[in-house]
């Protein structure tokens, strides 16, 4: 059985969205592991892109939203492939049954991941970007946070950790 997680904050892709986008597959760019909870976020590319947008986006050219997930309160993590890039990586939450935990796997071409975690999985750095011909996203960034738009025009490197680790 395979069910949508609960997320914590989901207004920013709501008000894109008009509702929760479906995330059964997405473009995964990095897993980031934090001993703080312990957490995993993944940063993906959602599959679909938002038929109406903000202003400051319709003049952009941006064409790919991405976000973070983060998942707290991780255990059993087994991260058995990792080969990026990883252009379509399908994932499913499949409910524990108890302490409203679940079981985590994202699979595709270079990368087999699988946790358990809580059930609840925030929603952050919402952004979009116009994909580079060879799928990267090192380009400009428009944030929907103001904090985000203020600190960061591009996505900060892995050292970055007050961005990684804190939706």
């Amino acid at each position: 059985m395979t069910t949508v997680p609960f997320l914590v904050n989901p207004a920013d892709l709501v008000r894109l969205y008009g509702e929760v986008p479906p995330f059964d597959t997405f473009r995964l760019r990095a897993v980031n592991l934090s001993w703080r909870g312990p957490t995993v976020t993944l940063r993906v590319d959602l599959s679909t892109f938002p038929a109406t947008v903000p202003p400051e986006w319709e003049d952009a050219g941006v064409d790919t939203l991405q976000c973070h997930f983060q998942f707290v309160a991780v255990e059993d993590f087994a991260l058995e492939q990792w080969e990026p890039p990883v252009p379509s990586a399908s994932f499913t939450a499949e409910p524990l049954g108890r302490d409203r935990r679940m079981r985590v796997r994202v699979r595709g071409a270079g990368v087999d991941l699988g946790f358990t975690s809580h059930e609840s999985v925030h929603v952050g750095h919402v952004s979009a970007f116009r994909i580079a011909p060879g799928g990267t996203d090192g380009g400009r960034h428009l944030f929907r946070r103001p904090l985000d738009r203020r600190l960061h025009e591009t996505v900060p490197g892995p050292e970055e950790k007050t961005f990684h680790e804190r939706i």
